[in-house]
């Protein structure tokens, strides 16, 4: 059975950093496209971050020099370092692995980020 679960959310202080974790288990992580989302209260879920099967990487405009996706396929993990952070970017974030039908996604954790 696949399953993703996410860890690393917490509260942190604007400014500061956090890295958030996604260990893929029965699944070949380095096979699919590992990303982020988040979804804030009362919003849609939006992209975050992504790193394909090739390593190459996409950020949200929003997330652009301050976040940073990378993965560890030795450890099925995928990682988001997340600098710099704002009070916008408190929200749930969640992992999700994907390839061609393959779609699925972990419980998310809490980030939030007091001004």
């Amino acid at each position: 059975q696949v399953q993703l679960v996410e860890s690393g959310g917490g509260l942190v202080q604007a400014g500061g950093s956090l890295r958030l974790s996604c260990a893929a288990s029965g699944v070949t992580s380095g096979r699919y496209t590992m990303a982020w989302y988040r979804q804030a209260p009362g919003k849609q879920r939006e992209f975050v971050a992504r790193s394909s099967s090739s390593d190459s990487t996409n950020y949200a405009d929003s997330v652009k020099g301050r976040f940073s996706i990378s993965r560890d396929n030795n450890k099925n993990t995928v990682y988001l370092q997340m600098n710099s952070l704002k009070p916008e970017d408190t929200a749930v974030y969640y992992c999700r692995a994907y390839h061609l039908k393959f779609d699925k996604w972990g419980q998310g954790t809490q980030v939030t980020v007091s001004s």
